[in-house]
Parts: C-alpha cells; structure tokens; sequence
C-alpha cells in the first residue's frame, strides 16, 4: 500500500500545484470579475473546452457508480450508454443559442438568461435554487470516489478527506474556472490511459471476455437481470431518455459551454464529446470484470468494487496511478460545480435580491466565498450522512433539475409560455417528482421513501411495471405550464418583458 500511497499522493500534489498556477494560465489584467473568474474570461478553444466539459460530466462519480450498477443490477446498469450517446444530438442546437444570447447580454447563468426572456426574477429564482439543490449531492458525490479509493488504499478517518477538498477550495477560490480547465487535461489523460490498460490486461488475467461476461450471466440470469426484462424496458428508456434531457440543464454543464470562445467551438465538441461515451462503455465493463475476479465489496458498499479491482489486478504502482486517475477526477468536476452554484447565488439571489448596485468586483468576492461554502457543506454533508443514501440524493437531483427544461431548453425557443404558467408547471412537476420519488423504496439501503427514481405505475392504477419519476414530472411540469399560461392569457395577467431578440440567438464573436 505504501508504493500506491505514495504515487497517489505525488500525482495528486502535481495537480494541487497546477490548480494553483492556474492563475496566472492566460491571466487576465483582473480577476475580479465573474467573467474572468467564473467563465474562464469567456475564451477557451477547442481544446480546452472539449477537456473541461469533458472532465465536468465525466466524473469520479461516473467511474465509481456506472460498474457499481453494472456489478449490482445487470444489464439495467448500462442506461448510460445510449443516454450519453442521444444526449449530445438532442442539445447541439439549443446549445448554440444559449451561448449567443449569453454572449449578447453577459449571461452568466441559465437563471440569468431566464430572468431576461420572461422578466420575472421569481422565476429566475426558482431556477436558480433548483440549480445549486440538485448540484449540492452531485458535490459530495465527488467525495464518494476519493473516499472509496482511500478505503482500497487502506487510508481511514476524515483527515485525508477533509485536506484534499480544503485544496480543492483554496485553488478553485485563487484560480476559478482555469484550474479545473487546466487540471481536466491530466484527469483526462490519465483515465485514458488506466480504462485502456484495464481492458486490456485484465481481461487477459480473467481468462478473455468470454469468462467476464459468462460470470456475470452466472449471477444475474437466475434473477432475470442479465437481459432486460419487461418490468425494467419502459424504465430503462425513460431513464436513458430523461437524463439525456437533464444532463445539460445542470448549471456546471452551461457553465463550461459559456466558457467556449465561440460558436464553432461548441459545435466541434457536440460532435467530439460522443468519444467520451466508448470510454463509458468500457468504464461500465469494468463492473464484470469484478464479478469474474471475485471481487466482494467492502461493508456491502459497492462503490468499492473498482478500487478494489485495481488493487487486485494491477502491480502496485499502476494501481497507483488508477487511484489517482480516479481521485483527480473528482476534483475537476467538483471545481466546476461549486462555480456554477457560486455563480448562481451571487447572480441571482445576491444582486437581484439583496444589492442590486453590487460591481463586478463584488460580484466576483461573493461568488469566491460562496464557492467554498458549497465545498464545505458537501464535505459536511458525506462526513455526516451515509454514503449510499448520498447516491439516492443524486438520483433525486436529476428528477429535480428537470423541472427547468420548460423554462430554460424551450425557453430558448419559445416565448409563448406566461410567467405564471411557468411558475406553476414547476410547482407542479416539483411536487409530482418528488411524491414519486417518496414512494420508493430501496431495500439495499433499508430506506423506505426516496431509494431511486423508478417510479413503479401500479400507483396510479396502471401494470406493474416501472418508470423514471423526472420524466413523467416534467410531462406534468409542460401540462401544466401550457395550461396555466391559457389561464393567465385569458384572465389578462400582466406578463414579464422579453429584454432578447431573435437574432440575439444567433450571434457570434
């Protein structure tokens, strides 16, 4: 352990320090500004921002939960395969215009672009408190995969944990959105290069495919979950659907897209990201190779599995390099989410509600502060609750964030939803969502209410099959908005003042 331990610990301090030099990466004349400090100063190229968006959605978490599933519950574990794959086709052109209206009038948040398309900063701030409630467990989710690589290393107690994230917050407070930016390059390199090596030697040591996937056939077949079954069809596709929807509504998403120098960057990436997707693929495989390696989880909690795959079938200095690969991958996106939920308290509570003459400056001052906040509150959060109950919060952020697609996706295209519809639909699809969620169980965590989002539809009357709870939501959220906005038509409402124009939308540097 002291050889893992020790590349660990060396390559996690280069990346500390890169995260510190990040500064003066393409240093601006000021840093005081939400530009500069929460966008990058709105200038990344190709590169840059195919590694940064890259590292934002391809997290630590992914490379720790997606073989747990596949380890845990089969072939329904593969739904982030085809959602990853439709996702991109489905924001290409909404992504373009979110990024030229942005860059027309100095968006920094969806909230922001809400708040000047339907004139109603009650709207906004829906938008924005949706965005940081469902970023906040997507935080300390990071936290699960360093936490589960210390476990493999045989590294216990809360210090190393709390150390590595108190450095996380000190080079995201000095660097902004140029140290993730920069650190993404390594993180990314580096899960190339252990996901590569993985499946090639271990399948080798295992015996070939044949012998993973005959292992996995072995434990899941006798449960009807080597295949998909007609219980788990319509939840398989809803939930690879809706997530799909939700993955760019969260506002660490945006914020790497506003960070783009321009249009043709984000067109390159929408076409690039998809190579993201075969490393997911492989990534998701590697919760096979467990089952046919013996692999048991530590305590019943499978977010184990993976370290312990690499501390079983790698020399130690390369699963060395593995736990690295898997604990720097939390630091990027971790960086990214604490800026987008910084930004959109500073932006959308503090100035519109609290100090409406606050200067660029000030703006940037709150957003720091508020920056390290929400790190510490998600290390608070890990620190005090259960791990597991953390991964059903998550699942309980994605039903949420999708109660912004009316508002901010068909906003983009749309002005004929009323403000009051659009408040309603969210009230609506909030509380459809989560009085789904309520009514399901997990039994692995022993918690009755809020274990996962498959809505079975038995209780409403229908088979008994399951569904994702967001997707049925936010069919309830456009139902309702749609009606509300004939409602307040009729009833002649005063609605909010569009400040955009349509060829804002379409706009270049």
């Amino acid at each position: 352990m002291s050889v893992q331990l020790g590349i660990f610990t060396a390559l996690f301090v280069l990346v500390a320090a890169l995260g510190f030099v990040a500064a003066r990466w393409r240093r601006p004349a000021s840093m005081h500004h939400l530009d500069e400090w929460g966008l990058g100063g709105r200038n990344f190229g190709g590169w840059v921002t195919w590694f940064l968006i890259g590292g934002d959605l391809y997290t630590a978490y992914t490379f720790i939960a997606v073989p747990a599933l596949m380890y845990a519950a089969g072939a329904a574990g593969f739904f982030a395969m085809p959602y990853t794959v439709i996702t991109y086709p489905i924001v290409f052109l909404p992504l373009l215009r979110l990024w030229s209206v942005s860059h027309k009038h100095g968006f920094v948040t969806p909230a922001d672009f809400v708040r000047a398309r339907f004139g109603s900063p009650i709207l906004a701030l829906l938008v924005a408190i949706t965005g940081i409630v469902a970023t906040m467990p997507y935080i300390a989710l990071q936290l699960v995969g360093i936490e589960a690589v210390l476990k493999a290393m045989g590294v216990g107690g809360d210090l190393p944990l709390i150390i590595a994230f108190a450095i996380l917050a000190a080079y995201t407070y000095q660097s902004g959105l140029r140290a993730p930016a920069l650190i993404a390059f390594v993180k990314d390199t580096l899960i190339y290069i252990v996901i590569i090596a993985a499946v090639l030697v271990i399948p080798h040591e295992l015996g070939g495919w044949g012998a993973i996937f005959g292992a996995a056939q072995a434990k899941f077949e006798p449960k009807g979950a080597f295949l998909l079954s007609s219980n788990n069809q319509l939840q398989y596709l809803t939930l690879a659907f809706g997530s799909s929807l939700a993955l760019f509504l969260y506002p660490h998403s945006m914020t790497g897209v506003l960070a783009s120098k321009n249009r043709d960057i984000i067109k390159r990436n929408m076409a690039a990201l998809p190579a993201y997707s075969l490393l997911l693929g492989l990534i998701a495989l590697l919760g096979y190779m467990a089952i046919a390696a013996g692999i048991k989880p530590e305590h019943g909690d499978a977010s184990t599995i993976v370290p312990l795959l690499f501390d079983k079938m790698f020399s130690p200095w390369f699963a060395g390099v593995a736990f690295a690969a898997v604990g720097i991958g939390a630091l990027v996106p971790a960086a990214i989410m604490s800026i987008a939920a910084a930004n959109l308290f500073t932006r959308n509570i503090y100035v519109e509600f609290l100090r409406k003459d606050a200067s660029h400056a000030d703006q940037a001052k709150i957003s720091k502060l508020a920056s390290l906040v929400v790190k510490f509150g998600a290390l608070a959060f890990i620190l005090a609750m259960n791990p597991r109950y953390a991964i059903d919060l998550q699942l309980i952020g994605g039903v949420i964030i999708l109660q912004t697609l009316p508002s901010v996706a068909l906003g983009l295209y749309t002005r004929r939803f009323h403000k009051a519809g659009l408040i309603a639909g969210w009230v609506a699809g909030m509380l459809a969502g989560l009085w789904m969620l309520y009514t399901v169980p997990n039994p692995a965590t022993h918690h009755a209410h809020f274990g996962g989002s498959a809505f079975n539809l038995s209780h409403l009357g229908g088979p008994d099959v399951t569904i994702y709870a967001g997707f049925v939501a936010v069919i309830v959220n456009v139902l309702v908005a749609a009606l509300g906005t004939m409602i307040a038509h009729a009833a002649k409402l005063p609605d909010g003042v569009d400040a955009t124009q349509g060829p804002d939308y379409h706009v270049d540097r």
